[in-house]
């Protein structure tokens, strides 16, 4: 090991060799640069390890304190204080040998590997969890080339599984969602059967208006069915007057509906915990349990796609009620979709301190009103999730999805969203083009009928889309998957046909 450094009273900077090794690293790290986890890389910085957890607490080091270790994480006891000032002469010298050193190291063709990596994935949860063995969709998400294309498939833990059925013969859907040992094994399922490159947390997008006390119930032809649908302004006074009730917050006689609205949205976080914390340990149980395979990705639905649920009182084909509260009522809209846009972005970040390593807003009814009403009630609150999120959270992966909603693509683009997922109504070439000129990554989107085709023609489809998309080479900045998710007689067979043909694609 040769080290020569130079330490200033505004910071450090090193320069370290490992000659018995032929490789050089390079450290340049400033005061401010210590405490930024963007710029640099986790293991290879002047940082200290949290040894309870796999967090990362960054120090600013005195300005008279060499690091001789390439690594000091690794070599935490190589510290040596140096004077607080060096002779100019000696500082001179000490320069010309580092010089001379990288110049050497050039001349054999050998790489320098800096320090400010910022390929690394970010842990954000304090929770010590076993090392990620795939990150290929962390890795493209962020542009850097994969060896394969990554893909994973909405709803890939569901009904089309025989598995799931056998396991769900005795028990009710909502009461599996709250047991975090039951989510976890069958959000593993489609991971043990396939060769998958993510897996997502099973859940259900309708868990946060059960939070706001909403009574919900499944039944077999009509999905899901709420007792008391939020169709009106009076039923969303009393809506918030209960919430407000059950937080123990006092309201005013004669308080406005926009001042109860700025009550719950400031007690936010209590009405996504304790309610929804058995999501938060099913996180955590489910990456203990897929032992670094693949990363884990929550979820939420999109306010819109939310409150249309609890206007309409569940699905619909008309979506008369949402209609007529919108274009009748705007404000009592609004009110609504703040508060879910809150509660949908402190139910992600919870998420993600329990292990979520990306998360995805489903905006599924984007396209069941028109254009106008999607950019007015739903784009605001889906950009206010990601604004409050990526606060708290700067280099969490972000993905959006507005299925149906096309003419929001340039709007998405310009978002914080890491990622823009597609449905199949689009060109993926194109958009693919048009999202990675704007700094995005892409996801989607093949059509999920092509699932019902023989393996061998679904086999055809993917080689001949992708090579459309994207010429004989792994793209970047893509992730596959569908349209839209799986649907409850797709044959497993089919779906790893699917997978199988995207990994095959660009492979020599």
């Amino acid at each position: 090991m040769i080290a020569g450094a130079c330490c200033l009273s505004t910071g450090v900077a090193l320069i370290a060799f490992d000659t018995h090794q032929s490789q050089a690293n390079l450290h340049a790290v400033s005061s401010t640069a210590l405490r930024h986890p963007v710029t640099m890389s986790l293991k290879n910085s002047l940082a200290t390890r949290n040894p309870v957890s796999r967090s990362f607490a960054y120090e600013t080091l005195p300005a008279n304190t060499i690091y001789s270790s390439v690594d000091p994480v690794l070599n935490a006891g190589a510290t040596y204080t140096a004077p607080a000032l060096l002779s100019l002469p000696f500082l001179a010298a000490a320069l010309m040998v580092v010089w001379k050193l990288v110049h050497w190291q050039r001349a054999q063709d050998i790489p320098i590997a800096m320090a400010a990596v910022t390929s690394e994935t970010v842990e954000y949860s304090k929770i010590q969890f076993p090392p990620l063995k795939n990150d290929r969709l962390l890795r493209a998400v962020r542009g850097e080339p994969v060896d394969r294309i990554p893909i994973w498939a909405m709803r890939q833990a569901g009904r089309y599984l025989p598995e799931y059925r056998k396991f769900m013969t005795d028990k009710e859907f909502f009461q599996v969602c709250k047991n975090p040992k039951q989510v976890a094994e069958i959000t593993i399922q489609p991971i043990l059967r396939f060769d998958l490159d993510a897996s997502i947390i099973f859940s259900d997008i309708l868990v946060i208006p059960q939070a706001m006390g909403c009574s919900i119930s499944l039944h077999p032809e009509k999905g899901p069915v709420f007792k008391d649908p939020v169709d009106s302004k009076a039923a969303w006074n009393k809506l918030q007057d209960q919430l407000l009730q059950d937080l123990g917050v006092t309201v005013d006689a004669g308080m406005s509906s926009a001042d109860k609205n700025k009550l719950l949205i400031d007690n936010v976080p209590k009405l996504v915990s304790p309610s929804l914390d058995y999501v938060y340990a099913a996180i955590t149980e489910t990456r203990m349990q897929l032992d670094g395979r693949v990363p884990l990705l929550g979820f939420c639905g999109a306010p819109m796609t939310l409150a249309i649920y609890m206007i309409e009182g569940g699905g619909s084909r008309t979506f008369s009620k949402s209609s007529r509260l919108m274009h009748g009522d705007p404000q009592t809209a609004h009110e609504m979709l703040a508060v879910l846009a809150h509660m949908c972005a402190h139910y992600l970040m919870n998420q993600i301190r329990a292990g979520a390593q990306t998360v995805q807003v489903f905006d599924s009814y984007a396209g069941a009103l028109s254009p106008e009403i999607w950019h007015e009630f739903s784009l605001p609150y889906m950009n206010l999730i990601a604004d409050i999120v990526k606060k708290e959270f700067p280099q969490m992966p972000m993905i959006c999805f507005a299925k149906d909603a096309h003419y929001g693509l340039e709007a998405m683009s310009n978002s914080k969203y890491d990622v823009v997922a597609l449905d199949s109504s689009v060109d993926l070439g194109e958009c693919h083009k048009q999202m990675t000129g704007k700094g995005k990554s892409v996801q989607g989107n093949m059509d999920p009928t092509v699932l019902y085709a023989p393996p061998e023609k679904i086999t055809e489809i993917v080689s001949n889309q992708m090579k459309k998309a994207f010429g004989d080479k792994v793209p970047t900045k893509y992730i596959a998957n569908m349209g839209h998710g799986m649907n409850p007689d797709h044959d497993p067979v089919h779906l790893g046909a699917f997978i199988d043909a995207v990994h095959a694609f660009g492979q020599k």
